[in-house]
């Protein structure tokens, strides 16, 4: 029995990392997955660290793909601060509207994520909210932007990042919502995309770097540091292959297939819960 149990936890710790690692990518809800998954197997809350880690795992996934344009706009960005090089303006730009978008969600989350973790956290709630991505999915399907990277304004940055900040509700997908509201503001799928993934990076850095402390502290982290490492390592292979496989999917125009999921997985929710 204790061999069988062992065997769980480590089998568990891979499905819940795999399974976020797939879906932080995906305009599908992470949150609302992982609430579903603990639900369906009965499987408690697993602590700050754990969630910590598992994203800090997506971001670094994300990092990796999005690596060229990161060190681009950097080394751009820093260089039109520092020397006004009108060739790097653009760049530089493109940064601080990053740097906006960021704002609302900190806010956000600063103000309501005690009462969003407690009281918009159940399995119903992420159904109901699951049918709201696929709605919201299901509008810019046919969509055609014409807005690149250079035409983004401070009021478009605005806009993506309260959509951001409306996907702290378990079930409401961070990159659905974003991409939403940025082909919805008329930009081209490849810009809506990378501003989205881009985005996610500031967020998802402050919140790893604010925590490190809480994850020292947490007497879990060295109890459960193997499985908690085999969560990590699954979610960012996952995370990696997912982000890899929606930018063709974005490329070839087919968000309906990912409408249609929320729409079935948020129905099932609320007749079988």
């Amino acid at each position: 029995m204790l061999i069988s149990a062992k065997l769980w936890l480590l089998l568990k710790y891979f499905i819940l990392g795999t399974v976020q690692g797939l879906t932080e990518p995906l305009p599908v809800s992470s949150s609302g997955h992982m609430v579903m998954l603990r639900h369906l197997f009965a499987i408690e809350s697993n602590g700050l660290s754990f969630e910590i880690l598992v994203n800090a795992a997506s971001l670094l996934a994300i990092l990796l793909i999005y690596r060229k344009d990161i060190f681009r706009l950097l080394k751009n960005g820093t260089r039109y601060l520092i020397y006004q090089n009108a060739s790097e303006k653009s760049d530089g730009f493109y940064v601080v509207l990053l740097v906006i978008a960021t704002v609302p969600t900190a806010i956000t989350g600063l103000l309501f994520e005690d009462f969003i973790s407690e009281s918009l956290g159940s399995i119903k709630t992420v159904g109901v909210t699951l049918i709201v991505t696929a709605y919201a999915l299901w509008l810019i399907r046919n969509l055609k932007g014409s807005k690149d990277d250079q035409q983004i304004t401070i009021k478009d940055a605005l806009i993506v990042g309260l959509a951001q900040s409306v996907a702290l509700v378990p079930g409401i997908s961070r990159s659905g919502a974003t991409i939403v509201a940025a082909m919805l503001l008329g930009m081209k799928k490849e810009s809506a995309l990378r501003f989205s993934f881009l985005l996610y990076i500031p967020v998802s850095l402050g919140i790893t770097i604010l925590s490190i402390g809480d994850i020292v502290k947490d007497s879990q982290f060295n109890l459960l540091a193997i499985p908690y490492t085999i969560a990590f390592i699954s979610s960012l292979i996952a995370s990696f292959l997912a982000l890899k496989w929606f930018i063709n999917i974005m490329k070839k125009g087919k968000l309906i297939y990912f409408s249609l999921y929320c729409l079935a997985i948020g129905v099932l929710i609320i007749i079988f819960t």
